[in-house]
């Protein structure tokens, strides 16, 4: 059987992100499968529309989405373009359900069966269909890179007939997939790095990479290798801590992050303060508000000397390579599906039963019904 499978053209305002690409849809063809894409859909990530193949090019949204049976997005599709959607078809994205969820409820009593690709469980069986992971890599990456073109001095040190520059102090709080990026990334650049985590559980981690532990003597992992939020000793305890050495960086990259919830709060204003003129944070929560009090997303704060840069959107600023890790997660998951040449949502399935948010008229997701 040809399951009809169709890629969009993001819209969200700086989006170049596209959700497969071409060596990914080559192999969709080649297993039968008959593949639309919308005209410009991965121009932004180096995928000009005369290089997807076999797949047929279609002019808009909507009408790509009345021929297909699955529907591939990296952002959550327009209300119209849902709605153009043939009923019984299958939307998989990251399809930001902790907002805004009125449209998705409409999406789900209309019959349209949907998978919000940031809710992929956590497990081993998963780990290749995770897209907070690629993402974050691609995130770490960029905020160092980011940091060393806005910092003020050079990350190595440099020993040179005008004299030996010392390395820059650099410290990365968040020791998960984007704050590990960002500690390689920083190390090969030449930096020192410390990194904080409030799980103890990633000291070994940070120490592989030549990161040095900041110990704050609080220890906050929960279930599934996230960090739980710390009680009002705990942050104060880590405030104290992490002041002294924050004070002593040059560069400081924060990743922090609980999904569905707010970032957490870690760098005060006063600890801004106490740094030293030329230091430069990069907040990567900044669109979930950011772990330091100043930050403004999408904006470089100066506040005494002090770079405070709110990034959004940061696997964008190198989507070859971001479409690249999301079409393989995606494609990784649409294998669990496929089956016969059939599509078949298995419900009992761990997988897909962690990250289906509608299916036959119903919102059916724990955490949204």
């Amino acid at each position: 059987m040809t399951i009809s499978i169709g890629i969009i053209k993001e819209t969200a305002p700086g989006e170049r992100r596209v959700a497969l690409d071409p060596p990914t849809v080559a192999k969709l063809a080649k297993a039968g499968h008959k593949i639309f894409v919308e005209s410009g859909a991965g121009t932004e990530a180096g995928h000009p529309d005369d290089s997807w193949g076999d797949a047929e090019i279609v002019a808009d949204a909507k009408s790509l989405a009345g021929q297909c049976q699955v529907l591939l997005c990296v952002r959550r599709p327009s209300p119209d373009v849902l709605a153009a959607l043939p009923k019984d078809a299958l939307v998989i994205g990251a399809l930001a359900p902790y907002s805004d969820f009125e449209d998705l409820a409409a999406a789900a009593e209309a019959g349209t069966s949907m998978i919000s690709m940031e809710l992929v469980p956590r497990i081993t069986r998963a780990q290749a269909m995770d897209i907070l992971s690629s993402q974050a890599t691609v995130a770490g990456y960029k905020a160092v890179i980011i940091a060393a073109d806005i910092a003020p001095r050079l990350f190595p040190m440099l020993t040179t007939a005008a004299g030996t520059l010392r390395p820059a102090k650099a410290v990365v709080i968040g020791a998960g997939v984007a704050g590990l990026q960002a500690i390689a990334t920083a190390r090969r650049l030449g930096a020192q790095v410390e990194a904080y985590d409030i799980r103890a559980a990633a000291r070994e981690q940070v120490e592989s990479l030549g990161a040095k532990m900041i110990d704050t003597g609080v220890d906050a992992e929960s279930e599934g290798g996230y960090a739980r939020e710390l009680t009002d000793d705990e942050r104060a305890q880590q405030a104290e801590a992490l002041a002294k050495h924050l004070a002593r960086a040059d560069i400081v990259i924060s990743t922090a992050a609980i999904p569905g919830r707010p970032a957490p709060k870690i760098i005060t204003e006063a600890m801004v303060k106490d740094m030293q003129p030329g230091s430069v944070i990069i907040d990567i929560a900044a669109e979930t508000g950011g772990n330091c009090e100043l930050t403004q997303a999408g904006e470089v704060v100066n506040v005494g000397g002090v770079l405070v840069a709110g990034p959004t959107n940061l696997p964008s600023k190198a989507p070859l390579h971001a479409s690249e890790m999301y079409a393989k997660n995606v494609s990784n998951l649409l294998a669990l599906m496929i089956k016969d040449g059939e599509l078949v949502v298995d419900t009992e399935d761990e997988v897909i039963a962690g990250c289906l948010l509608s299916h036959a008229g119903a919102v059916v997701h724990e955490k949204f019904a």
